[in-house]
């Protein structure tokens, strides 16, 4: 059974940014893209590499190691290397609490 998760404050986001959290074993990406939460899994399905840490261009995030690029609000990977989507997460907000649903 899912449930929401409180897993960052909104303000602690900055707004084009991304932060990488780790809730119930699973390493995510909390992302802030113009003024919207979204979360997807924070490993690159290539090699591992930490998409919270990558650069954001429009709705994609690139993974700083292999420059695989994925659609923020899909998961969708849009650039190679990686063959593989990320999974996503519906995020709602409560006030300035971010909750992701697992």
């Amino acid at each position: 059974m899912s449930r929401f998760v409180e897993v960052a404050k909104k303000s602690e986001i900055a707004e084009g940014s991304a932060i990488a959290v780790e809730v119930e074993g699973k390493r995510l990406a909390i992302i802030n893209l113009d003024g919207e939460i979204y979360a997807i899994d924070d490993d690159c399905p290539h090699e591992g590499g930490p998409l919270s840490e990558g650069t954001i261009s429009g709705e994609e995030i690139e993974c700083p190691w292999h420059t695989s690029h994925f659609n923020i609000k899909t998961g969708r990977v849009t650039m190679d290397p990686a063959t593989e989507d990320v999974a996503t997460y519906k995020v709602r907000l409560i006030g300035d609490a971010v909750e992701v649903e697992i």
